[in-house]
């Protein structure tokens, strides 16, 4: 089965557009390292949260491109702006539209 990840992080008041922007310019490059789907989503109930749902070819893609230098600068750039409350659910992917 495939790997996936859905988390969701608080932003500073008044950070979370550019958290978002900061989010999407990594996701270039994320296809050739291995990733399937890579969303991030926009609480509707508040406007601190972001959501992130990816889908990799293997737990092991994913890992190795936390060490692109791409996803190390754009970590670099959001941890300031982050409250540092994050969730992380791991799951097998069995399948879906899109995959």
């Amino acid at each position: 089965m495939t790997y996936g990840c859905l988390a969701s992080m608080k932003t500073r008041p008044g950070f979370r557009e550019e958290v978002a922007s900061i989010l999407l310019s990594a996701a270039e490059g994320l296809r050739e390292a291995g990733c399937d789907s890579y969303v991030v989503g926009l609480a509707d109930e508040d406007d601190t949260t972001i959501w992130v749902t990816e889908v990799w070819k293997t737990k092991e893609h994913h890992d190795a491109s936390l060490e692109l230098p791409g996803a190390k600068e754009a970590i670099g750039r959001a941890m300031p702006l982050l409250t540092g409350e994050f969730t992380n659910q791991e799951l097998s992917v069995a399948g879906g539209l899109g995959l």
